[in-house]
C-alpha cells in the first residue's frame, strides 16, 4: 500500500504579490514525488497569518519562507518557537540574522582573510532611549574624532547602519560636509564607516541553498535597471571567487536565501554587504533572473522537505577559522577549503543528484509557464500596481523584452543539454 505525506510549505509575506504568486505557481508544477522507501510526498503551501499563539500550539509547516520576522518582532518569535518546539525549517535563520548582522559578518569575513574595506563603528550621535544611559555614557563614553577617522579611512567612502537592510540610512560619503550630515541624521542608528575602492563591476549574488547566480548590478540605476543581463561579465577567477562567497557566507551563517554585494577589480574581489534576509526577488527588478530565483527556491525547499533535512541550530564557525589561521595555504586554497565545507552544509552534490532524479521536468515545465497566459497576467498585475498609468505600457514592454530574451536564452540551454 503506497503511503502518501503531504508537506506543507509557509510564505510569511510583507508587501509582495509578485513571487509568491509565482512560486505558488511553480510548486504545483513539481507533482507527487515518490522516493526509494515507496512513500509519495505532496508538496503545498499557504500564505501564513499574524495572530497570538500558545508557545505549545502545534504548528501544520514543516517549511516557511521568511520576508518578513527580520523587521518585525510578532512574527520573529513565532519563527523562534516553531524552530525550537516543532523543527520548522526556516529560510531563513531569526536566530543568526538577529545576532549574526552586517557588523558581525564583516568581522568574521575579516577573520577568513576575505578583502573586505576598511570599516569602523562608531557610537550613536543620539543616546539610546533608555535611564540608565546618560551615567553610563558620561561616566565611560570617550570622546572621539570622526572626522579623524575619516581621514584615516580616505574619501570617498560609506555611512550604513551596523544592521542594514533595504539600503536604509546609506550615505554615500564624499567630504567632511557629507560626513557631519549623515552621522548628524543617523539619530539613535548605531553606523559603520566603511572606505571604498575604485571597481570594475558591483557584483550582486543571489544564493539559494547550494545554487548561486552572481549578476551584474548597478546601483546608480533606477531599480527596473539595476540588473544588467551581462554573460561572462568578470573575469574566471573573479567569477569564481563571488559565486564561492556568497555560497560560503551563507553556510557560515546558516543562511539560505540570502545575497551578497561585492567590488570587482580585475581578480580582486571586496566583500561589502552580505547579510540581505529580505532578498530582492521582484520580478520587475529581477525581470531576466527572476524564473531563475523562483525556480531555484521551489527546488531548494522541495529537497529540504522530501529528504527530511533538518534546519541548523548550531554554527561551525571554528571549522572556517581553523582554515583561516593555516599558514600552509594560499589564498585561493583558502578558498577552495572554505568551499568544500559550504557543500558539505548545503548537501550540494546530493541535491543536484536528487534535482536531476526527481525534478528533471520542472526546467520544461517552468519555460513553458513563463510563456504562459498566466505569467503574463502576473507579469501585467505586477506593473499595474508598482507604475503609473502613463509608464505602464512602456514597462510592459522593457519588462517583456528582457523576460523573452530569458526565453531565448533557457530554449538554447535546455537543448544543449
Amino acid at each position: 500500500m503506497t503511503q502518501t505525506r503531504n508537506h506543507l510549505i509557509g510564505l510569511l509575506l510583507g508587501a509582495e504579490e509578485d513571487w509568491p504568486t509565482a512560486f505558488e505557481a511553480l510548486l504545483a508544477l513539481v507533482g507527487p514525488i515518490t522516493t526509494d522507501d515507496g512513500v509519495t510526498h505532496e508538496l503545498t503551501s499557504e500564505r501564513l497569518t499574524i495572530e497570538p499563539f500558545d508557545l505549545r500550539q502545534p504548528v501544520r509547516t514543516e517549511l516557511v519562507i521568511d520576508r518578513l520576522a527580520h523587521w518585525y518582532y510578532h512574527p520573529r518569535e513565532w519563527l523562534k518557537k516553531a524552530a525550537l518546539m516543532n523543527d520548522t525549517y526556516l529560510l531563513n535563520s531569526p536566530f543568526t540574522f538577529q545576532s549574526m548582522e552586517k557588523h558581525s559578518a564583516y568581522v568574521a569575513l575579516m577573520r577568513l582573510g576575505l578583502k573586505v574595506p576598511e570599516t569602523w563603528l562608531v557610537p550613536y550621535k543620539n543616546p539610546v532611549d533608555n535611564v540608565r544611559w546618560a551615567y553610563t555614557s558620561a561616566k565611560y563614553n570617550q570622546p572621539f574624532d570622526l572626522k579623524a577617522i575619516a581621514n584615516e579611512l580616505g574619501y570617498p567612502m560609506y555611512m550604513k547602519p551596523f544592521d542594514g537592510g533595504g539600503w536604509r540610512g546609506v550615505s554615500r560619503i564624499d567630504d567632511e560636509k557629507d560626513l557631519v550630515k549623515a552621522y548628524d541624521e543617523s539619530g539613535e542608528m548605531l553606523m559603520h564607516l566603511q572606505s571604498t575602492v575604485e571597481y570594475d563591476h558591483f557584483a550582486r549574488a543571489l544564493s539559494i541553498g547550494p545554487e548561486t547566480m552572481v549578476m551584474d548590478f548597478r546601483p546608480e540605476q533606477p531599480m527596473h535597471n539595476r540588473y544588467a543581463v551581462s554573460y561572462d561579465f568578470l573575469q574566471p577567477s573573479a567569477g569564481k571567487q563571488t559565486a564561492a562567497i556568497s555560497r560560503i557566507v551563507n553556510a557560515m551563517f546558516g543562511w539560505e536565501f540570502n545575497s551578497c554585494e561585492m567590488l570587482v577589480k580585475g581578480d580582486d574581489v571586496y566583500p561589502i554587504d552580505y547579510a540581505n534576509a529580505c532578498p530582492d526577488v521582484a520580478v520587475t527588478s529581477l525581470h531576466y533572473y527572476f524564473p531563475w530565483a523562483i525556480k531555484a527556491l521551489v527546488r531548494w525547499s522541495a529537497f529540504c522537505l522530501v529528504t527530511g533535512r533538518k534546519g541548523p541550530m548550531d554554527l561551525e564557525m571554528r571549522r572556517y577559522f581553523d582554515v583561516a589561521d593555516r599558514d600552509d595555504l594560499d589564498d585561493e586554497q583558502k578558498l577552495d577549503a572554505y568551499l568544500a565545507i559550504a557543500d558539505e552544509y548545503f548537501d550540494t552534490a546530493a541535491y543536484w543528484a536528487w534535482c536531476d532524479r526527481h525534478l528533471s521536468h520542472l526546467d520544461a515545465a517552468v519555460l513553458e509557464w513563463v510563456q504562459s497566459d498566466a505569467f503574463d497576467s502576473l507579469l501585467r498585475s505586477t506593473v499595474v500596481t508598482t507604475y503609473p498609468a502613463h509608464e505602464r505600457d512602456t514597462f510592459m514592454a522593457h519588462f517583456g523584452g528582457l523576460i523573452g530574451l530569458w526565453v531565448k536564452d533557457e530554449k538554447a540551454r535546455l537543448a544543449a543539454t
